[in-house]
């Protein structure tokens, strides 16, 4: 059977001080670090031309005040990868090493000790030991504790003015880049004040009205006339209001000299990387993440005053969610190649306050032990430089009226794995509503199939869902030698206001 490639996805604590014994100086450490950073930056060049042969609980308070670093930082880029659990981090950086000769950049920051800080975060929002993204986001973005699915409030909806206002007000510009809508909740949660999370026509509009300077990802839907329920053409509001509207890839070339810039880059979230770089129509029309985040440094660093971007890999947490093995660790490189872009722009700067970290676990992945000695586990691993498209993209021509040996041939043409017909008899079930596995979260036809893939690739997962895990930090530039060893999510929220000094503006 010959697949037709479809080119829409789913709709919808500082180092330790050297030895006094050794005769290392702080100065001579800063220039190693440039020198890593610069290795960095031209290891991700390569890599990016040949990759696939394409383009609660309250934490005790870390940040310490201190009075010397108010205005130190022109600049701020915030790095996120939604979702991210330790294992995912980990076979990236496997993943990498086995197959595409090199590290991974992040896993190096800390190989290398290339940073200021390293810390875990409490992510707990104010109702939960689990938190959303929306809560997650918003905790940076105005300093305080909420609840699940708000975005900037208290639960009596009285809002909080956010990082995004504060620094626009101070005279800076700001700038919001997701793999995901970017009326999502990780972006959202930077620069809105919204009631709920998935009120995202709304959230658009807000958008117009705050002007933030740079807005690029998806979420084209929630912008156009027919993709709102109001029927409100915003992409022409936003052109009036001095835009420049993009919607391809090749518009990326027009960022550096428009005064702001709207990048809407597909109708839903972008593609997963796996499917981008693998389906010729996507890649020539859609964007990657570095590509968005090297566009939006050009333009952005062009403000007299400095700036705010902050950069969202999104899709991470939805290959979480769907225990996408292939989707998850190819969006997880794709924003290792953001962190050798951005660590290109602050090689040679030291006005620029860089943090990178995820907002929670999702579903908890991690490479198992298979075999005698656990020597199977390698190759069994390996399969999955072999797999050629997400399971979203194996899901979207099937459905609960697909035969075995339709679902049997578009695995393999996905993945190169020959299930077994009781495999693809048991994922048809699960399309079917039919399977009741034990922990009954794993029912879902994502879930099933997922536990088939894991019989070859050694790769299982708790769950779907959120977990309550405490989450890394690295950081480097201003204010960043602030940040002790264990931190609340809260607290990077004072640490850019106080370290861009903009403190006069969160107040008033």
């Amino acid at each position: 059977m010959a697949f037709t490639d479809h080119s829409d996805p789913h709709p919808s604590s500082r180092p330790a001080s050297p030895d006094s014994t050794s005769g290392e100086s702080e100065a001579s450490r800063g220039v190693d670090r440039r020198a890593f950073l610069k290795r960095t930056a031209l290891s991700s060049a390569a890599l990016s031309m040949g990759l696939w042969g394409g383009d609660g609980a309250t934490a005790a308070a870390s940040v310490r005040p201190r009075a010397d670093v108010q205005g130190e930082a022109r600049n701020i880029i915030f790095l996120v990868v939604d979702g991210m659990s330790q294992g995912t981090l980990t076979m990236t950086d496997q993943l990498l090493q086995r197959h595409h000769d090199r590290t991974s950049h992040w896993v190096d920051l800390y190989r290398e000790q290339a940073y200021d800080a390293k810390a875990f975060m409490d992510m707990t929002p104010l109702n939960s030991l689990v938190t959303g993204s929306a809560a997650a986001a918003s905790s940076w973005g105005c300093g305080h504790r909420i609840n699940n699915t708000m975005l900037n409030m208290d639960p009596d909806e009285n809002p909080y003015r956010t990082i995004c206002q504060i620094v626009r007000d101070a005279g800076k510009a700001t700038g919001l880049v997701s793999t995901a809508r970017i009326t999502h909740a990780t972006p959202a949660g930077f620069g809105i004040n919204m009631p709920q999370r998935w009120m995202e026509d709304d959230i658009a509009a807000q958008y117009l009205e705050r002007e933030y300077d740079l807005l690029m990802g998806g979420g084209a839907r929630h912008f156009t006339a027919e993709g709102r329920d109001d029927n409100q053409d915003l992409t022409t509001a936003f052109a009036d209001a001095g835009y420049r509207v993009l919607r391809s890839r090749s518009d990326l070339g027009e960022v550096a000299s428009a005064e702001k810039a709207l990048g809407l880059f597909f109708d839903s979230h972008l593609p997963y990387e796996i499917d981008r770089r693998r389906i010729d129509r996507l890649q020539r029309t859609v964007p990657s993440l570095a590509e968005m985040t090297e566009a939006a440094l050009g333009r952005l660093n062009q403000h007299e005053e400095g700036f705010l971007l902050h950069v969202e890999g999104g899709r991470v947490d939805h290959g979480a969610h769907s225990n996408d093995t292939a989707g998850l660790l190819y969006d997880q490189v794709a924003f290792d190649e953001t962190i050798a872009t951005v660590l290109n722009f602050v090689a040679d700067r030291d006005d620029t306050l860089l943090v990178v970290t995820t907002d929670h676990g999702n579903a908890n992945p991690g490479l198992n032990a298979i075999g005698d000695r656990y020597e199977d586990s390698p190759a069994m691993f390996d399969r999955i430089a072999d797999f050629r498209r997400s399971n979203e993209w194996i899901f979207r021509e099937l459905d609960e009226d697909s035969a075995v040996d339709e679902i049997q041939e578009r695995v393999a043409f996905a993945c190169n794995l020959d299930i077994s017909t009781g495999q693809a008899s048991t994922l048809k079930q699960a399309m079917q509503g039919d399977f009741e596995a034990v922990y009954q979260p794993r029912s879902s036809p994502s879930a099933v199939l997922s536990a088939i893939q894991a019989n070859y690739t050694a790769v299982n997962w708790t769950g779907s869902m959120h977990t309550s895990d405490y989450v890394p930090l690295v950081a480097m530039g201003p204010g960043s030698d602030t940040i002790g060893s264990f931190v609340r999510n809260t607290e990077l929220f004072d640490l850019m206001v106080d370290t861009a000094g903009v403190r006069a503006h969160a107040e008033g």
